[in-house]
């Protein structure tokens, strides 16, 4: 199952970041191709959740359960793709509930920010799968520079939890805000 996991994980990782481009250009760009990205941008959320649990379950057939919860580097590396998974599902809820109105507002913003936290967590999760197969990347630096020391660290950083915390309570501002304009 190890071949597997590592080629099925490409797919969700593609679709995710081109999600995330596609997401920028519907918040940021105007003309045809901000409409085709908000357009196709559900239809590729979806792909990408559906891939993202077929390399999930394939990454926990690789090895034993006592085995990747005795290593902090498969436990960060767990913890990132479940992070990643749904940081992209609350993305896609908010993509087929609001539809292009998601696109628009605050809704845009908290978009844009779900989507860029969400680069940098499957980045991570990348990473970390990379370090576990021996091919560690120049990105593992900048995890370094963020404070994780990856062989050994499992937490996440007194920052990154702030930072998650600030914007929640940002965008749970900006849902109730939005809700109220539109009342």
């Amino acid at each position: 199952m190890t071949g597997m996991h590592h080629m099925l994980v490409h797919f969700p990782l593609g679709f995710w970041a081109l999600a995330t481009l596609m997401i920028l250009v519907g918040a940021f760009l105007s003309g045809r191709m901000a409409e085709l990205s908000r357009a196709a941008l559900l239809p590729v959320l979806v792909l990408s959740l559906l891939g993202a649990l077929v390399a999930i379950i394939t990454g926990f057939t690789v090895w034993p359960i006592a085995a990747n919860l005795a290593s902090p580097l498969a436990r960060n590396h767990i913890l990132m793709a479940l992070w990643s998974l749904g940081i992209f599902t609350v993305i896609t809820v908010l993509v087929w509930r609001a539809g292009d109105a998601a696109f628009y507002g605050a809704r845009r913003w908290a978009l844009v920010i779900l989507a860029l936290v969400g680069g940098l967590f499957f980045a991570a999760a990348g990473t970390l799968g990379g370090h576990l197969v021996g091919a560690p990347t120049m990105f593992s630096d900048v995890l370094g520079l963020m404070g994780w020391a990856v062989y050994t660290t499992f937490y996440s950083p007194l920052w990154v939890i702030a930072i998650m915390v600030i914007i929640g309570i940002a965008l749970g501002a900006f849902g109730i805000i939005s809700q109220r304009k539109t009342a």
